[in-house]
């Protein structure tokens, strides 16, 4: 193993080490670090200040990202879709109470992975559900009944989809690395843990954000249909949006 990925792993267990609350794991993880240290003669400090350097060249942010003007209708499926994308790409979320704005708090380049797929994918959700109601297939359901219950069902399967996506490719990180994926998969732990802790020192939300269903009557078949639509959408850019988009026109 190269002196560069031991570095980072006994870096990764020391924060390990510094971050957890409880004490006989403290301890676990400092020894594992000791032990590694003194079989590579590489001294704690080191690896501490080289994990410190490293994390300086990439730290969480807090971004804005507007999801529509107030009074707008189905804001809140709007949210869902970007909060689904959210989860599936390492960045937590507080939404406005009147679900005109999110929050993110990830990485920079996580945050974009969102923008983008949201943009993409709120053109196709809303395309959907303007076709499923032109079909008249919701009816005897009305109509805002019936699109609000298609985009949340659209929304969960994207959801869904992109957090298989994302189990599989760090699962086979991990695998590709052979000679240290112990390595890989700590490194990714210490990324949940920073951003973890980044959003409990940064956030300023003074509840818990419901979801899109509260109050909501429902439609089985509107969300039938909405699940469909989820499966099929395309989960990369869409060529007709250029950039990440932050709000629908």
């Amino acid at each position: 193993m190269s002196s560069e990925k031991m570095l980072v792993r006994i870096g990764g267990l020391l924060r390990q080490a510094e971050s957890t609350d409880n004490p006989h794991e403290a301890q676990a993880f400092m020894e594992a670090a000791q032990r590694l240290a003194t079989a590579t003669a590489i001294d704690l400090a080191v690896a501490r200040a080289h994990t410190a350097g490293r994390e300086r060249r990439a730290t969480p942010v807090q971004r804005g990202i507007r999801i529509g003007e107030p009074g707008r209708k189905g804001l809140r499926t709007y949210v869902h879709l970007f909060v689904a994308i959210a989860l599936a790409n390492d960045v937590q979320c507080d939404v406005a109470h009147n679900s005109t704005q999110v929050f993110a708090y990830g990485f920079e380049s996580d945050i974009d992975t969102c923008e983008a797929l949201y943009s993409s994918l709120l053109l196709q959700m809303v395309r959907a559900s303007d076709a499923y109601i032109r079909s008249g297939a919701h009816r005897p359901v009305a109509g805002v009944t019936a699109r609000l219950n298609f985009q949340l069902a659209f929304a969960a399967r994207i959801g869904q989809r992109l957090a298989e996506t994302k189990q599989e490719v760090e699962a086979q990180a991990v695998h590709d690395a052979a000679d240290d994926g112990a390595g890989t998969a700590l490194v990714l732990r210490d990324k949940q843990i920073e951003l973890r802790d980044f959003y409990s020192e940064t956030s300023k939300a003074r509840g818990t954000w419901r979801g899109a269903q509260t109050g909501m009557a429902r439609s089985d078949k509107a969300r039938r249909a909405g699940d469909r639509a989820g499966r099929d959408a395309r989960l990369g850019a869409n060529a007709e949006l250029p950039g990440a988009r932050k709000r629908l026109a």
